[in-house]
């Protein structure tokens, strides 16, 4: 397994944890943002990851998000190449035919945050804190967090917490549909470990399937979405997996999947 500087890989019972790990808060600079890509590309490649983690090795920062003295440094033209360097891991993780999960804790904020919006669930710990505060200083999300957000959470609220630029608790982040899911902090690690390797055990092509059609059918207008799922109904049709998993089924048994 390639070894980073930024970030920290590491793969337990086929699930697969990036974690991000540039102290002192994981503010992302280009050698961050382009090893978190490549990071990315690792597991994805990983026969033996199923499910893949982005989390943090720190223990008070999730991300700080972008690091501000370097972006202070950057021309217009530098900074659109920041955008493409972000929009390049985006389609990245959008396109994943793995399950992506964030565990997030400590402060979440900025671009650390907004490639988990990408990810297909996010858990947090209870006294996380999360904010996209780019307005604050004449700025967008340039992470994908304009398109994600509202359809995520809705245009109204993706618009007020871009508007507003404030921190929200983990409370409010759960209640408008930021996060998924709130664990007591010392057990959010385990917490999301046990459920990947839940996810792990299930057929990896039907995930697939799900994760496509859900995350790029969602952008599609409905008759498109509809042919994009027919299209995964006739591939799982004819693999060896739904045979073994209606065999099981009649059979009374657990399936043993390939893949």
């Amino acid at each position: 397994m390639a070894e980073y500087e930024h970030v920290e890989l590491h793969v337990k019972n086929r699930v697969g944890w990036l974690d991000y790990a540039r102290p002192p808060i994981n503010a992302m600079d280009w050698k961050m943002v382009r090893e978190t890509h490549a990071g990315v590309q690792d597991h994805l490649k990983n026969a033996d990851v199923r499910v893949i983690v982005i989390g943090s090795a720190l223990g008070r920062f999730f991300s700080a998000g972008a690091d501000i003295p370097v972006f202070a440094k950057m021309g217009r033209a530098e900074l659109v190449d920041w955008a493409d360097l972000a929009h390049a891991l985006v389609h990245t993780l959008r396109q994943s035919d793995k399950p992506l999960l964030a565990a997030i804790h400590g402060t979440a904020v900025g671009g650390g945050l907004e490639i988990t919006l990408h990810c297909d669930l996010r858990f947090a710990a209870a006294d996380a804190r999360l904010g996209q505060p780019e307005i604050n200083i004449n700025y967008i999300p340039p992470v994908g967090a304009t398109q994600a957000l509202a359809r995520l959470i809705g245009r109204p609220q993706a618009i007020k917490l871009l508007y507003d630029g404030e921190m929200i608790s983990a409370q409010e982040a759960f209640d408008m549909g930021l996060v998924d899911a709130l664990v007591a902090p010392d057990e959010l690690r385990s917490e999301v470990q046990a459920y990947g390797e839940t996810l792990a055990t299930k057929p990896p092509e039907a995930l697939a399937a799900i994760r496509q059609t859900i995350t790029l059918g969602g952008a599609m207008n409905f008759d498109d979405g509809m042919a994009l799922e027919r299209d995964h109904v006739a591939r799982l049709a004819g693999t060896d997996n739904f045979r073994e998993g209606l065999t099981a089924f009649i059979e009374k048994r657990s399936p043993v999947w390939k893949g």
